[in-house]
């Protein structure tokens, strides 16, 4: 077998081709929790702390100047330890795993239901309706 003919073998396996899926849809849902966290929760956490901005958190290590922003600390060169933007990953992280637990529980919720549903009766085969007949004429006598 050549070595096309193995990669083609082993890229339409379903196992390969359900992970592309998977990979596809988990980065279009990283992008809409991400805005879900920067444009929706931060502005109300920011409300909530007084209008603090987790990513302008830092501390200015070389000392010699204050800076507003941590743009500006980081734009005149001066060493920072920027702390803020480690919480606002913090944030994103915590909200991203909440989110996706919730749709892993909603689907296990679809797929137990889905177990529950009774299968139809199958139909008995032609022995077992010539057994139930000698049984139901056994009955009679």
């Amino acid at each position: 077998m050549g070595f096309i003919s193995e990669f083609k073998e082993f890229a339409m396996k379903g196992n390969v081709m359900d992970m592309a899926v998977g990979v596809i849809i988990g980065g279009a849902f990283g992008k809409i929790i991400t805005s879900l966290v920067n444009d929706v929760l931060m502005p109300l956490i920011s409300l909530v702390t007084g209008g603090i901005s987790f990513t302008d958190l830092f501390v200015n290590l070389s000392g010699d100047t204050t800076y507003k922003t941590l743009a500006e600390a980081q734009e005149a060169g001066a060493s920072v330890f920027a702390y803020g933007q480690f919480i606002q990953n913090v944030f994103d992280f915590i909200i991203i795993a909440f989110c996706i637990f919730l749709m892993v529980k909603a689907m296990n919720k679809l797929k137990k239901k889905k177990e529950e549903e009774p299968a139809p009766a199958p139909e008995p085969s032609n022995e077992e309706k010539l057994l139930g007949e000698i049984r139901d004429l056994l009955k009679q006598k």
